[in-house]
């Protein structure tokens, strides 16, 4: 699915959708690819609980990352915002809406998402 303001295509809004089975539990991955960034939406059930952005700093080499919405004592979704900010030098946006009952499967998203950035550049 692509959105074009001014008809466009560097403008375009691209939508990407993957899922994936973690110990039992389904996880689904949203990813809007945007001019200079995207925005990354990760769950198991359609909520927006929390938002981190993160972008990269000419001042700091570990790119600069704050809580938008949600609780600002989970640091889930900053962190996992800073290193994909990081490895891709784009502006991202992250919801993280999986309930932190296991480290493992946050281990385990995180891999998914690098194996699909690797996979899908294009999307991301």
């Amino acid at each position: 699915m692509n959105v074009a303001e001014n008809g466009s295509s560097d403008e375009a809004i691209t939508v990407h959708n993957f899922s994936e089975k973690f110990l039992e539990q389904v996880v689904h991955f949203h990813v809007m690819k945007l001019n200079g960034g995207f925005f990354l939406w990760v769950g198991s059930s359609p909520v927006l609980s929390n938002l981190a952005v993160s972008m990269s700093s000419k001042y700091d080499s570990m790119p600069l990352s704050t809580s938008l919405l949600g609780d600002p004592s989970d640091t889930t979704p900053n962190s996992l915002a800073q290193r994909l900010a990081k490895k891709t030098q784009k502006q991202v946006f992250v919801s993280y809406n999986l309930p932190m009952t296991d480290s493992n499967i946050s281990l385990l998203v995180e891999n998914r998402i690098k194996k699909e950035l690797e996979a899908r550049p294009e999307m991301f």
